[in-house]
């Protein structure tokens, strides 16, 4: 790759951990797209993007529709030149116990989460192979590994996630295109705060170093995993959780 700077795709981007990729990227000297299903808040994102001195856009993207998932891809690619990164960040959650959960709360969790995964990384990848380099890093969680009571949905979609990761790093290892992904645990984000504090707790007793984790603490490993120093690196999880998995 030359001096030019890298062009990254952040999903979910407006806030939370997706936000905190996106500005560590920026600080990084890379140009960053930040798309989002709430429009107002990707602009106002890509603003503070923008004041670190690079390039930014704000997309309105469904990650979930085909459609939407393409033009993210051809809009990068028009405007900054090439896609470079994409981190697959979007992701929602819909709990319920799995014999109570409606099939409508299955299908949205699974399509956003793992569907939509799949959708950016397809397009994208057509994009990165034409210049044979690309680093994509998926937004996985511990509970695709362990499993978590009233998650099912959650849980499945992020276990897919995992096995789509590792399946695409075989794919793609041989154009210089590496995937990998990022497994968090208990993470400050605006959802995790608004649990009960014996919910946080009883989370927190069972990490080895006894607090949660922060958004950028996220960054920081979908960062090593984007960077130069991770080129060797393909089809892994990294875990972020504090020790909650060992």
């Amino acid at each position: 790759m030359s001096d030019a700077a890298l062009n990254a795709i952040v999903t979910g981007a407006a806030r939370g951990i997706g936000k905190a990729i996106a500005l560590r990227l920026a600080r990084e000297g890379m140009n960053v797209v930040i798309s989002d299903i709430m429009g107002e808040e990707a602009e106002k994102t890509a603003g503070e993007v923008q004041k670190l001195g690079v390039r930014s856009l704000a997309l309105k993207s469904d990650v979930a529709s085909g459609r939407d998932a393409e033009e993210l891809v051809k809009r990068t690619a028009a405007e900054l030149g090439s896609v470079d990164i994409l981190v697959n960040n979007a992701g929602i959650t819909r709990d319920n116990l799995s014999i109570r959960m409606s099939e409508s709360d299955w299908d949205l969790v699974l399509g956003i989460n793992l569907k939509g995964t799949f959708l950016c990384s397809q397009f994208a990848a057509k994009e990165m192979m034409k210049k044979r380099f690309g680093r994509i890093v998926n937004l996985a969680s511990v509970s695709g590994i362990l499993g978590t009571a009233g998650q099912a949905n959650y849980a499945a979609s992020k276990a897919g996630v995992i096995a789509l990761t590792k399946s695409m790093a075989r794919e793609l290892g041989g154009r210089n295109i590496t995937v990998n992904a990022v497994a968090p645990g208990f993470i400050l984000t605006e959802m995790t705060e608004k649990l009960p504090d014996s919910v946080k707790e009883a989370y927190i007793a069972q990490i080895a170093l006894k607090r949660a984790g922060t958004p950028e603490e996220v960054a920081e490993a979908v960062l090593f995993l984007a960077s130069p120093a991770a080129r060797y690196i393909t089809g892994t999880v990294l875990n972020v959780s504090g020790g909650l998995l060992i």
